[in-house]
């Protein structure tokens, strides 16, 4: 595949939008608007009793309250594992000793290129939650049963949460 023309109809400081032409092996011509995006980190937090941290704020996009695991974009420069430690900070006031990636993958790439990094976050210590201005967030520590009964049952529809979820239950730490 080879892009031939690209453009920026379309630019915030989160995402930008870019009207993509590519031509492929057998000279069709693709064309396509593409959602770009930083990257993100998903924070999947275990205590010593092995419970999971949700944070719950509200979501615009899908008008109403969700349970997620924690995560946040990565800033212009930033690893996925920096934007993890800053964002488990932000959201929760908690930092981790132990940090191991679960899984990266892209959540929609039929028209969004963000890639998600999950993360286990062991050995925790609290501290003050920082969250941005426009933040309203509540924290909440769950049993993996919980989670698990959650997103079966469908009160958990967030999926960067099923995805951190199952992978560190079917996987565990890579």
């Amino acid at each position: 595949m080879k892009i031939v023309s690209s453009e920026v109809p379309y630019k915030t400081p989160i995402f930008w939008l870019t009207e993509d032409r590519a031509v492929d092996r057998q000279g069709r011509e693709l064309h396509r608007i593409i959602v770009r995006h930083q990257g993100s980190a998903v924070m999947m937090a275990l205590d010593s009793r092995q419970r999971i941290l949700l944070v719950r704020q509200y979501r615009l996009a899908a008008d109403r309250e969700l349970w997620e695991l924690p995560a946040g974009r990565l800033d212009p420069g930033e690893t996925p594992l920096q934007a993890a430690k800053r964002e488990l900070r932000e959201e929760t006031g908690y930092a981790a000793r132990r940090w191991r990636k679960l899984i990266s993958f892209y959540p929609s790439p039929g028209y969004v290129q963000e890639k998600m990094t999950v993360f286990l976050a062991e050995d925790l210590t609290a501290g003050p939650a920082q969250p941005m201005e426009d933040e309203s967030i509540t924290s909440r520590w769950f049993t993996a049963k919980e989670v698990g009964q959650a997103i079966r049952a469908g009160r958990i529809v967030d999926g960067k949460t099923i995805a951190g979820f199952l992978a560190w239950r079917h996987y565990g730490p890579r």
